[in-house]
């Protein structure tokens, strides 16, 4: 495969398990296009085009020499380390997940994913949009210092192409996620860490004493209303939106992980908040990913953190 169709694939696959329709995904692009149609001609040259047909600015091709790919390092976190292992390795495509790069720099953007989940679950819209925004732009803020192009500039100089899918492996993983809850009707808080413990990124993720935990809210909790609100759309949402879902009915969220003031704040509103697992949910994500390119004869090779299992046996 070619390095355009292996991330073509991810995007595909990151859309079709989207908590947005199809639909949904096709006008918030419909939107970009148009807002870049309004733009100043000497503006224009500064808008990334890519951003018209990738709904997800947090992953992106970094560098692609065109070779062709039979065997791939794949990773949560690569490091310039990491590029020298797989220059060794002889790979032809470092996959990593988390943003780099020009996908660092636009994290921020898929935020807006988090409004829609939120609206999904019967929370109103404008208030969701409002406080949504509000840490959107924070995370703007926190994310503009960083040393962006670190890992891509090492990249380019090894000549090790060079991907990073973020937003689209989490779609994966909130997808199997809420398919379980829906599927093990867990009555108690404990009743979704069994479930969550049937994983086996999960059960891995115990054995080494990162297993899901209930960070508020005691395991012989009643869990009442679930959602599945904290797994994808970039990173942690608005600390100060928990009061609100308990308002409309929220009983306990599932979060990838979790801040202390987010905590306090789900506390605060008597709401129980089981944190899955960063490292082992962002696995799963990325092994939906990889048993697709694993059926396409493509040879995987796990780094960075990933606990890698997959499907196709």
């Amino acid at each position: 495969m070619k390095i355009k169709e292996i991330f073509d694939l991810a995007i595909k696959q990151g859309i079709e398990n989207d908590f947005r329709s199809k639909k949904e995904i096709e006008e918030f692009l419909k939107r970009k296009k148009d807002a870049f149609e309004k733009l100043p001609k000497e503006e224009k040259e500064y808008f990334d085009q890519e951003d018209l047909t990738n709904p997800y600015t947090d992953s992106a091709i970094h560098h692609d020499n065109g070779k062709e790919v039979k065997k791939v390092l794949t990773g949560i976190d690569i490091t310039i380390g990491g590029l020298l292992l797989a220059k060794q390795l002889g790979v032809d495509l470092v996959f990593n997940h988390h943003p780099i790069g020009k996908a660092l720099s636009k994290l921020d953007d898929v935020m807006n994913l988090q409004i829609d989940v939120y609206e999904k679950n019967g929370i109103p819209v404008n208030i969701a949009e409002k406080l949504t925004k509000k840490r959107i732009s924070e995370v703007a803020r926190g994310i503009n210092p960083i040393n962006h192009y670190n890992i891509v500039d090492a990249a380019k100089l090894l000549d090790i192409n060079l991907i990073n899918v973020h937003t689209p492996a989490d779609n994966c993983v909130a997808q199997l996620i809420s398919q379980k809850m829906e599927t093990a009707k867990p009555k108690y808080v404990e009743d979704i860490i069994k479930a969550l413990e049937e994983i086996p990124e999960y059960k891995e993720a115990k054995k080494r004493s990162l297993g899901p935990v209930a960070f508020t809210g005691d395991p012989s909790n009643r869990c009442g209303k679930i959602i599945v609100s904290e797994i994808t759309g970039g990173t942690e949402g608005a600390k100060d939106i928990h009061q609100t879902l308990a308002n409309f009915g929220v009983g306990t969220v599932l979060a990838m992980h979790q801040s202390e003031d987010h905590r306090k704040s789900a506390d605060k509103a008597h709401i129980n908040v089981v944190v899955v697992g960063h490292i082992s949910s962002d696995s799963i994500g990325m092994n939906l990913i990889l048993d697709s390119l694993e059926k396409k004869g493509i040879e995987i090779i796990p780094f960075g953190g990933l606990m890698r299992f997959s499907r196709n046996k």
